[in-house]
């Protein structure tokens, strides 16, 4: 099983930038597909990005252009390039090992809880 253990959370600006990391430990981690969900008080949980072992990705359309998902095969650490921060993105963070789902299926699956999770980390976009 894998573990997943986010960091970098923090308050910003609206317009600004900041990049979260995720460490992951404990399974191959380079042909799983690995995600980021992110969940804000009173709202549904959102799958944001997936990135496949073969470095495909995928976006949900509100941060579509201004998220990056990548990955560090060596450190095995998963990244998420946040830009262009709105208020709106204000949510808890989380990265999420997804198995072989692909695309459009693992955002849906984060939506819904599936895979395995780390604690989250917040991020607070201020107007």
């Amino acid at each position: 099983q894998v573990q997943l253990v986010e960091s970098g959370g923090g308050s910003v600006q609206s317009g600004g930038s900041h990049q979260l990391s995720c460490a992951a430990s404990g399974a191959t981690y380079v042909s799983y597909c690995m995600g980021w969900f992110r969940q804000a008080p009173g709202k549904q949980r959102e799958g944001v990005a997936a990135i496949e072992g073969d470095g495909s990705t995928t976006y949900a359309d509100s941060v579509k252009g201004r998220f990056t998902i990548s990955q560090d095969n060596a450190k095995n650490t998963l990244y998420l390039q946040m830009n262009s921060l709105k208020p709106e993105d204000t949510a808890m963070y989380y990265c999420a090992a997804l198995g072989s789902l692909t695309g459009i299926q693992a955002l849906r699956a984060m939506g819904i809880g599936a895979g395995h999770w780390g604690q989250g980390t917040q991020v607070s976009v201020s107007s």
